[in-house]
């Protein structure tokens, strides 16, 4: 089955308080001395509403790793699948997109790991507000995983289907990752290579 591209709507992190708003805005229609048959109903769904916002709040607090946006606490739990370079006559890297949003996180990854280093890709990752689904970047040089941003529209297209199916069975992709530039404006570039690789063993 092919990976999903985006969100679900029901688990798009504002749609709850949208149902909620617009809820709010009919109050001003449905008054108290209103008809039972409206008012009542109105009644139990504004409080459906209300405490699906609740739960949502309540479950995004909680925290899971990789997070709902796809960002990782730690490596501890998780299981690696190293895709390494694969020698070629000529070298094939793929930037890293949205670098710009996550100089401090790549700037500290590249002080305590070094410029070369490695980096897991999480599928499912987003940014707040999207509904979609992109593979996220993080760097795994130093002393815990650092958000670098995402794979670029091309590679996520490549490679979407095989490292959804990695996470469906509990596995992530770790692949080298250079970290260019010798200040900010940082970039990212990855070797994803070897993914042909894992590809090839997953089709066996």
């Amino acid at each position: 089955m092919p990976a999903p591209r985006s969100k679900p709507l029901l688990a798009w992190e504002p749609f709850p308080y949208l149902v909620v708003f617009v809820l709010l805005l009919l109050t001003g229609i449905v008054r108290p001395e209103g008809p039972p048959w409206l008012l009542w109903p109105f009644l139990a769904i504004l409080a459906a509403a209300v405490a699906w916002l609740i739960v949502g709040l309540v479950r995004g607090s909680r925290r899971s790793n990789p997070d709902q946006w796809g960002d990782l606490t730690s490596l501890d739990g998780l299981e690696l699948v190293d895709a390494e370079r694969v020698e070629r006559g000529v070298r094939a890297v793929a930037p890293v997109v949205d670098e710009h949003r996550h100089q401090p996180a790549i700037e500290l990854a590249r002080l305590y790991g070094g410029p070369e280093q490695h980096a897991v890709l999480v599928p499912r990752a987003s940014r707040w507000l999207s509904r979609r689904y992109r593979i996220g970047v993080q760097l795994v040089g130093g002393d815990r995983p650092r958000h670098a941003g995402f794979l670029s529209a091309a590679a996520d297209d490549r490679w979407r289907d095989l490292l959804d199916g990695m996470r469906e069975h509990g596995s992530y992709a770790r692949v080298p990752a250079l970290i260019t530039g010798s200040s900010r404006p940082y970039g990212v570039e990855l070797d994803l290579s070897g993914l042909e690789r894992l590809g090839d063993a997953t089709a066996e």
